[in-house]
């Protein structure tokens, strides 16, 4: 009888103003492999994700709530070097979770040993506030209104479904999800065997 395989474990970044299906979709795709899944976040608490999309009349997309979700615990809590993978949702998460010091070493953590790294829609500012030298000439998509952003870095902005390039995993908005995490679990079994 051989042992049983190492279930992978998977951090996810969460906090308030997550795009809802792009933290919730994610969560539930993993968990049914079979995957350790926790959610980190500001606060060990409740998160208010939101649901992002476009209606008649908007020239831009408008903001609902969404669901109620509880991180597993803070950022100061993680421990990176225990996780096999990284997710990072989009929605105005990115926009304020980039500035807290836990989560710039987190990320920088998974770009400099090369563990997957899925982003999606926003989460590439989480990125470049993080490592930016790390993403110079690689290829990756987001939400079209983050390319100014990823351009500047020196990337390879690409407007498709999903973009892997080396150890990242990059789309743009939720329809991508399944793409998104079809790439990212491949990557994520190819590392662990």
């Amino acid at each position: 009888m051989g042992g049983e395989k190492r279930r992978p474990r998977i951090l996810i970044l969460g906090g308030d103003a997550a795009e809802a299906l792009e933290i919730l979709y994610p969560y539930f795709s993993l968990l049914e492999e079979g995957w350790v899944v926790h959610v980190a976040a500001p606060k060990k608490d409740v998160i208010h994700t939101v649901v992002h999309d476009f209606e008649p009349g908007w020239d831009t997309y408008t903001e609902k709530l969404g669901y109620l979700w509880r991180a597993d615990l803070t950022f100061e809590e993680v421990k990176p070097e225990e996780y096999d993978g990284l997710v990072i949702p989009g929605g105005r998460l990115p926009e304020y979770i980039r500035l807290n010091s836990s989560v710039v070493e987190i990320v920088r953590h998974f770009l400099t040993t090369g563990k997957p790294v899925a982003a999606i829609c926003h989460a590439p500012l989480v990125l470049l506030a993080a490592a930016p030298e790390k993403l110079k000439g690689r290829r990756m998509t987001s939400y079209i209104a983050v390319k100014p952003d990823v351009t500047n870095a020196g990337a390879i902005w690409v407007d498709q479904e999903v973009v892997v390039d080396g150890n990242l995993v990059t789309s743009r908005a939720w329809p991508d999800n399944p793409a998104w995490m079809r790439e990212f679990k491949r990557l994520v079994r190819e590392r662990i065997g």
